[in-house]
């Protein structure tokens, strides 16, 4: 038997057909898809602490399921103490499955645990794809509480093959993201 993610189950059986009524599509072709999540972390202080890097890279790779890489600066800026090619932040990209187990645990997990939570805000770029920015990693249960030597923040950016925000704004909010203002663009 085939595993497959409940949010993509969901996407198919019910998202596809409310997305399809909703916005007039013609064709399955023209609803939008999640495309990938990219999750970064930049890890400003790693220039003075070289283990700050290896920690980050160690918890994002435990939050997405997936080896997580460095990115390096491409030039040398004096005034922060940076060379060119000095690892200074963490990234993944997740598709597929694991990009819709992630949603999963970011709608039903992570943000639930966030201190006073009302909704996420919606930031959009104008072609539909979605920027969230989490300020702690301490909300996923994948990070191991007594490791955390510092709370730094990660950002989410959703890809999608939606041609607007409010086509992209629909999709997410469909699967269930808790926008604060829930309501049909």
């Amino acid at each position: 038997m085939d595993y497959k993610p409940q949010l993509l189950t969901k996407y198919k059986n019910e998202i596809i057909p409310a997305l399809m009524k909703e916005f007039n599509y013609k064709s399955i072709m023209q609803v939008p898809r999640l495309n990938k999540i990219v999750l970064n972390r930049g890890v400003g202080e790693a220039v003075m602490d070289k283990k700050l890097i290896e920690t980050a890279q160690e918890e994002l790779t435990a939050i997405a399921g997936q080896q997580a890489m460095k990115t390096y600066s491409k030039k040398a800026i004096s005034n922060f103490k940076l060379r060119e090619n000095t690892p200074i932040g963490v990234k993944v990209t997740l598709r597929h499955e694991r990009m819709y187990e992630f949603l999963e645990r970011l709608i039903s997990v992570a943000l639930p645990r966030v201190k006073d939570f009302n909704g996420v805000n919606s930031n959009f770029d104008g072609r539909g794809n979605y920027s969230l920015g989490l300020d702690e990693q301490i909300i996923f249960p994948e990070v191991n509480m007594d490791k955390v030597q510092k709370v730094i923040g990660l950002e989410a950016v959703f890809v999608t093959s939606a041609p607007t925000d409010e086509e992209g704004y629909a999709l997410l909010r469909e699967f269930g993201m808790p926008f604060k203002n829930l309501k049909k663009q």
